[in-house]
């Protein structure tokens, strides 16, 4: 086997290779080097689909593209575009730009967040659409501690006893099941109808149909008149969760630059924070107001659902699902709002064409039933979706949201009066949010796969300290603020790390032809594994106590971490198409370096305290990439600093 990898014409980078481009097909001759396979790159190699393509043949393929798109009137700024796309790192000598363009390549890398207002306006209302999702998620976390005794159905013993003919079990059982609800709908419906939604409507007619039923479902939940009611509203509310939760970190992928994508997008878990820090507040607001209190807390979210449901409209739409409509004049209008200048809205928009020739080749052409069969058949695509599923499947590992579900219930567990657990409840939710904000930065600069593997382990340590702090005496006055604190120092680890990573992972690790489906399948895997959470804790805290339950989840966090070491590609600062490359490494070849290479590395630098370890890389760069462009200018700006310095 090993021979056989040695000598597949696919998987050697051969300069001959460009001769034969002739096979490719009508109407795409020379367009591409086939010198990387995208199922099996086992070199590792990173590359440019239009590096190395005769100025003339590229030029020739440009032209062709401007007749099939419509632009020919765009075909000076389309073939300029295309040099730049083709070698970032030398657009300085791409004789064809004016100074005012050289300056917009440059800031990319020098001032990357000096970007379009239409960026930050649909950034924003990304945002918007995330604190919807962190609302409906702590409404029942207040209402918990009331509709189920109004309701018939009280899950907690109350502090003076047990009442005689109580089912307090069956209790459990149906509160962990109504507050599952939005979770299985959003598994096993909400999340599957994005696909569709978004083939037939674009996202930001996917995102309007979502916030529709976010809008008036928590208002159903409001007004219900028993728990199977409420059940039902939480359904519909799932349906809308997941369609949104499937699209909206999409959304926001497709429509940033890849040097600021992961802090940009990754402003969906921070939002999600904010969301849930403001439906704390909420149950707060209206904790002393009578009987109605819990209503109020669960139909409250539906005030953050009305901006999105006016906003999406005012939004670009992705120049990514316009391409695939084939509609590359629309695509081309859309990035024009989203980037600087035309000339960087042309070149992503040659550079993504040329790229999803490259996915044509390995995908063709599909259907709904088809792309979900190949999320685990195509090499390609089969790794990306376990690289998702692990990340999404370790957000419910961690322990975060038996706090974020029901918080007040353990603190009440804890020994704190409602008032008291509502207002830790509030803490959590506060802690949740200010410590998203340092990965703002560090995501694009450290890494999504460098954030989890620091924060993992500080999880698993902090949820275990907390659960081993039920066992001080509830009369000393340790015992609820010793819980407390661990309980926020947790949050405080998973807000920059666990917290961010999985839905901007999960939103640019899929090719453009399966991305819908794909990220339907992240997010219905950790919206699944969260109703099992919800429906099971209620239960397992009276079965295994705090302190058991505590320490389970405490060893969960160990094994999402060897997982993550073990099927987690890096993915930072690179362009979505570019990531096909990263993709296409084997994953035991993967495995095979973080294991013989990587762990060693780690032991001999960290633990031996060797400070001359050395670890080679397991990605080879081929020097024309779009992060390439960032050391180019970095390097210029040195030298013309030194310069300046020496004439002074």
């Amino acid at each position: 086997m090993a021979d056989e990898e040695k000598t597949d014409p696919a998987h050697i980078d051969n300069a001959s290779d460009y001769e034969k481009d002739t096979e490719v097909g009508p109407g795409r001759q020379g367009s591409r080097q086939h010198s990387v396979s995208l199922n099996r790159n086992v070199t590792a190699r990173i590359q440019n689909p239009l590096a190395g393509i005769p100025r003339d043949t590229l030029f020739s393929n440009v032209e062709e593209f401007a007749r099939t798109a419509g632009m020919t009137d765009q075909l000076p700024l389309l073939q300029k575009a295309a040099l730049v796309a083709q070698n970032p790192p030398a657009f300085e000598e791409v004789s064809a730009l004016d100074e005012t363009e050289r300056d917009a390549l440059r800031n990319e890398v020098l001032h990357k967040w000096r970007q379009p207002r239409s960026l930050y306006f649909t950034v924003i209302l990304c945002s918007i659409g995330a604190a919807v999702q962190g609302w409906d998620q702590t409404g029942s976390n207040g209402a918990n501690l009331s509709w189920p005794i109004d309701f018939g159905v009280p899950d907690t013993v109350p502090k003076t006893g047990a009442v005689a003919g109580v089912d307090y079990d069956y209790g459990s059982w149906i509160v962990g099941v109504v507050n599952a609800g939005p979770y299985i709908a959003s598994a096993f419906i909400g999340c599957w109808l994005s696909d569709p939604l978004n083939n037939y409507f674009g996202r930001r007619g996917t995102i309007f149909f979502s916030a529709v039923f976010c809008l008036l479902s928590v208002i159903g939940s409001g007004v219900s008149q028993n728990w199977h009611q409420l059940f039902v509203t939480r359904l519909l509310l799932g349906v809308g969760m997941g369609a949104k939760a499937s699209t909206v970190p999409i959304y926001a992928a497709e429509n940033c630059p890849a040097a600021v994508r992961g802090g940009l997008v990754m402003s969906w878990q921070m939002w999600t924070a904010f969301g849930i820090f403001l439906g704390f507040c909420a149950n707060l607001a209206v904790y002393d107001v009578g009987p109605i209190a819990w209503r109020l807390q669960l139909g409250s979210a539906f005030i953050p659902a009305v901006p999105l449901v006016i906003g999406v409209y005012f939004c670009p739409e992705s120049p990514r699902w316009y391409i695939k409509k084939e509609r590359y004049s629309d695509a081309f209008k859309s990035l024009c709002r989203l980037r600087n200048t035309p000339l960087q809205a042309a070149r992503d928009l040659y550079y993504i064409y040329a790229q999803l020739l490259e996915e044509a080749d390995i995908i063709g052409h599909n259907n709904y039933v088809t792309r979900f069969i190949e999320l685990f058949t195509i090499p390609r695509v089969r790794r990306a979706t376990l690289a998702a599923f692990v990340v999404m499947l370790a957000q419910q590992m961690c322990g975060i949201n038996i706090i974020a579900f029901y918080s007040s219930t353990i603190f009440v567990n804890a020994g704190a009066g409602q008032l008291q657990a509502l207002l830790a409840s509030f803490g959590f939710g506060l802690v949740n949010f200010v410590f998203a904000w340092p990965a703002v930065w560090t995501i694009d600069t450290w890494g999504r796969r460098a954030l989890l593997l620091f924060t993992f382990p500080q999880m698993a340590w902090t949820l275990l300290a907390a659960g081993l702090c039920f066992i001080i005496p509830q009369e000393s006055r340790a015992h609820l603020g010793m819980i407390a604190f661990f309980i926020f120092l947790f949050a405080a680890f998973y807000s920059p790390g666990e917290g961010p990573v999985p839905f901007t992972y999960s939103a640019e690790v899929f090719p453009l032809s399966h991305r819908e489906v794909g990220m339907s399948w992240a997010v219905a895997t950790c919206l699944f594994w969260a109703a099992v959470l919800s429906i099971t804790f209620p239960r397992l805290l009276r079965a295994f106590h705090p302190v058991g339950a505590f320490c389970f989840y405490a060893g969960l966090n160990v094994t999402a971490l060897v997982l993550i070491f073990l099927f987690v590609p890096e993915t930072k600062q690179r362009t979505l198409e570019e990531l096909d490359y990263v993709f296409a490494v084997p994953t035991r070849t993967h495995v095979r370096y973080q294991v013989t290479k990587a762990l060693p590395w780690w032991i001999n630098r960290y633990v031996l305290r060797r400070r001359g370890a050395r670890l080679q890389p397991l990605y080879q760069f081929d020097g024309a990439l779009a992060a390439d462009q960032a050391i180019a200018v970095k390097g210029l700006a040195a030298d013309q600093a030194i310069a300046v310095k020496g004439t002074t």
